[in-house]
């Protein structure tokens, strides 16, 4: 499937996937489970009207998803005391899987989702979003509930940016533009065709989602892209367009360090994917300045990006889901 061909046929608008009456007795046909997965660090603000909504539309009123889940980082707000009281199974990252050692990280957090979760499809969608509505999840499970051949979607929509004095129209988007499309562009051209690659918002097939590797930090967004690709082709994916998502703006320097991050997990897959070589070991170390008093201080942050393995590549993971079907045959 070419690239243009993919854009007309695989990006959908959330308003077909409307009637959930038609994605519950859909999903009940094909014997699907489906988990939603809320990651979230400190997100006591959001968390509680993101649950309610989902819940009560999505799990009570039309039986869509079949659990409600918040993975947490160590938040140190209210946050998992919030998402209990509202319904939502709540799980500390840190007490899962130790003996593998812990991480701090969205990605983490997915990957931890493999093993906690049970369903055949995971929803995950950001802690923060403050015009939280049911589209958020049933527009990214409509394309895989519809059609077999789709194994991942990505949202995509208007970012306004939350700011003290109030929401900016436009906005958002700002290391995709800068980093990511060109990176693609170069290196992965087909991949162009995703609209919003870093968006927070995705639904997966566990078929592919255990067998890829999770970094734990920035990178895992542009990894999924790129492993899934990898093994499956441009046809595994589609994207959906959510209309609105408002969310708090990051500041320039997190949006760096963020960039970061991506670029190292980036440079990672061109190596091993022969399509660049690099001659040393890229550096853990991001430099920035900050003014402090009218001065301008340097700052240091450790950021590696350590990778998690394939779930499927975990025994207690097998123990737990005996019956994996057979790997997926690669493009």
């Amino acid at each position: 499937m070419n690239l243009d061909k993919w854009l007309a046929h695989r990006t959908f608008h959330h308003s077909a996937f409307w009637d959930r009456r038609w994605l519950a007795e859909e999903k009940a046909r094909q014997g699907l489970t489906i988990s939603l997965c809320l990651p979230a660090y400190n997100e006591e603000k959001t968390i509680g009207k993101e649950i309610v909504i989902y819940k009560s539309e999505l799990h009570d009123r039309y039986p869509v998803v079949d659990e409600i889940v918040v993975i947490d980082s160590g938040s140190t707000d209210r946050t998992r005391e919030i998402a209990a009281s509202f319904g939502a199974q709540v799980y500390l990252a840190d007490e899962h899987l130790p003996q593998y050692q812990t991480y701090r990280g969205k990605g983490e957090n997915l990957w931890k989702a493999l093993y906690l979760l049970r369903g055949d499809i995971i929803v995950f969608v950001d802690a923060d979003i403050t015009n939280t509505h049911p589209r958020f999840v049933y527009g990214l499970l409509g394309p895989l509930i519809q059609d077999p051949e789709v194994h991942y979607v990505k949202a995509f929509y208007d970012r306004p940016l939350a700011f003290s004095q109030g929401i900016r129209p436009t906005g958002g988007g700002r290391v995709t533009e800068i980093l990511i499309r060109p990176l693609f562009s170069l290196f992965y051209p087909e991949l162009t065709g995703i609209i919003q690659p870093l968006s927070g918002e995705y639904a997966g097939r566990r078929s592919i989602l255990e067998q890829i590797p999770f970094p734990v930090g920035y990178g895992v967004e542009t990894a999924m892209l790129i492993d899934i690709y990898g093994k499956l082709g441009l046809s595994a994916f589609a994207q959906t367009d959510l209309d609105i998502r408002v969310h708090r703006n990051q500041e320039t320097s997190a949006l760096g360090r963020m960039a970061f991050g991506v670029l190292r997990t980036f440079f990672a897959r061109l190596t091993r994917d022969q399509k660049a070589q690099l001659h040393l070991e890229l550096p853990t170390i991001m430099r920035q300045f900050r003014v402090t008093d009218g001065a301008f201080d340097h700052v240091e942050h450790v950021i590696e990006e350590v990778e998690r393995p394939p779930m499927i590549d975990i025994p207690e993971y097998r123990e737990k889901f005996p019956a994996i079907p057979a790997p997926l045959v690669e493009i």
